[in-house]
């Protein structure tokens, strides 16, 4: 991502005025590369896919995710069923701040996370999360993932009720996203997600 803010240019300058032109460009293909595994969080939360969020986490990683709290893998198999449970998640990413210092990164994201569930009596209704991923990631050979997260809650809203899909949008109805291999996503990406 080309930040118009020259955050990612003093950095490059920060590293040393003298640093060669490589240094610069591995500094943002990086940057690129923490994005990436960001994004595929997202993806794998939405999608309920569990072998592609375990690859977001180094395997000793840990998660702080306000509710829980211990080993990332043990998050990943904690999630799942809840996950699965909703009729529909959706994760954003925004806001994006990484400062890189060798094979370590401190990130920080700001995240948006609609839930849609089910009441005890079978009724929908939603709720929406925001606050911020504080992530320290490294670097092991060429690859970016998840060393520490903790989740910041900044604000919610539970909705006692769900807006009512069946009715479409101006009037057309359309199907929305599924999980797992149901969604358009798996046919576009195969497993390309899981191969980075």
């Amino acid at each position: 991502m080309i930040q118009t803010d020259n955050v990612l240019f003093e950095e490059c300058d920060r590293v040393n005025a003298t640093t060669p032109d490589e240094s610069k460009l591995e500094l943002v293909l990086d940057r690129i590369a923490i994005e990436d595994c960001l994004h595929r969080y997202c993806h794998a939360v939405d999608r309920c896919d569990p072998d592609l969020l375990r690859g977001v986490y180094w395997p000793e990683a840990t998660d702080d995710h306000i509710f829980w709290r211990g080993k990332a893998e043990a998050f990943v198999e904690f999630c799942m069923p809840i996950l699965k449970s909703r009729d529909q998640t959706m994760h954003s990413i925004s806001n994006i701040l990484i400062r890189i210092e060798g094979h370590e990164a401190r990130v920080q994201s700001y995240y948006l996370a609609y839930e849609r569930l089910r009441q005890k009596n079978g009724t929908p209704n939603d709720v929406v999360m925001a606050g911020r991923y504080l992530d320290r990631m490294e670097k092991r050979g060429a690859e970016w993932r998840i060393a520490d997260r903790k989740v910041v809650m900044d604000w919610w809203r539970i909705y006692h009720d769900s807006c009512d899909w069946e009715r479409g949008v101006f009037g057309q109805r359309f199907e929305v996203g599924k999980r797992g291999l149901e969604d358009p996503s798996a046919a576009l990406f195969g497993n390309r997600l899981h191969g980075r």
